[in-house]
């Protein structure tokens, strides 16, 4: 897909059996390098998971590459545009998972939610009779939201199955379980929940196609029933409807996106700190913070990286 910015962004995943994860790691950090591909990529037994960027062209082989492996011709991926290089490196790694629940006998290649559309999304979600589930963590649905959706306030991934167990009762209530509709970033978390729930037992289970991500790009934002932004794990922070930049900043201390509000606190200062973690941290680790900030403005003033930059993971 050609976008009108010069950097292309994939977003991927493909639950598949892959049989020997570090040897296509290794093959997919060559393939990546060669094209001059930056991001993250994700490689375990149940499959692969990331978000890569570069040249329209450079993308297109590497997605190329990914199809041509074994079950992975019909992987699935979101692709948008950027000004600029959202990543600073190119990272392949071996994981026990792609997306991290930690139930390891959920497989959402056997049994998963009913998929929607993102032009059918708005009419299941506003139906009184449907319970509408945020899967993402906390500090991503601070962001942005939709309409009436339920935020388990989570931390990890991995908190997911234990709050629902926990708030099952209240959820479902008894007899005749309602429809569970559920959404997250990109809808890889949501073939692992919507098969989760279905191990549980509840049978009415929906998400998203696509994730949030389709959704704001083909959902006229006068049709919307989405409110603020959403996070992406890049150097874009966030994006908005027709996939636009956003307006939040990632703070560098805590890597939580901070708000044009969290930026007028007396708590945020760039690169230090922001509201959410000013307390996590002492003066120390602030003034540390302050200097290595300081050396990285001074390094890309000079046009090279710095050897302490990092990047947030998909």
């Amino acid at each position: 897909m050609q976008t009108n910015q010069p950097i292309t962004v994939a977003a991927l995943y493909r639950f598949a059996v892959i049989a020997d994860p570090a040897a296509l790691r290794d093959a997919l950090d060559a393939t990546c390098r060669a094209q001059g591909i930056k991001g993250t990529l994700l490689v375990a037994r149940e499959g692969i998971n990331g978000t890569i960027a570069g040249t329209a062209d450079g993308i297109a082989r590497v997605v190329d590459f990914i199809r041509a492996q074994p079950d992975c011709a019909t992987v699935d991926v979101k692709y948008s545009g950027a000004a600029e290089m959202p990543f600073y490196r190119m990272k392949v790694r071996v994981k026990q998972e792609i997306v991290t629940m930690g139930e390891p006998d959920i497989d959402p290649r056997a049994s998963v939610g009913t998929y929607v559309a993102p032009q059918d999304w708005n009419a299941l979600i506003a139906d009184p009779a449907t319970i509408v589930i945020d899967t993402r963590n906390d500090y991503e649905v601070d962001v942005g939201t939709f309409e009436r959706a339920i935020d388990p306030r989570t931390r990890t991934f991995r908190d997911f199955p234990e709050w629902f167990r926990r708030e099952r009762e209240r959820l479902l209530g008894e007899g005749k379980a309602p429809k569970v509709a559920m959404f997250c970033t990109g809808g890889i978390r949501c073939e692992k929940s919507t098969a989760f729930l279905k191990a549980e037992g509840v049978d009415e289970v929906y998400h998203l196609k696509g994730g949030i991500l389709k959704y704001l790009e083909e959902v006229p934002p006068a049709d919307s029933l989405w409110h603020g932004e959403c996070f992406v794990f890049d150097e874009r922070v966030a994006v908005g409807h027709g996939l636009s930049p956003g307006s939040h900043v990632l703070c560098r201390a805590c890597r939580r996106p901070v708000s044009e509000e969290g930026r007028a606190s007396d708590l945020y200062e760039d690169g230090v700190s922001c509201a959410a973690c000013y307390h996590e941290r002492t003066d120390e680790q602030r003034a540390s913070a302050r200097e290595r900030d300081r050396q990285e403005k001074l390094a890309r003033a000079r046009g090279v990286a710095h050897i302490g930059a990092v990047q947030g993971a998909p």
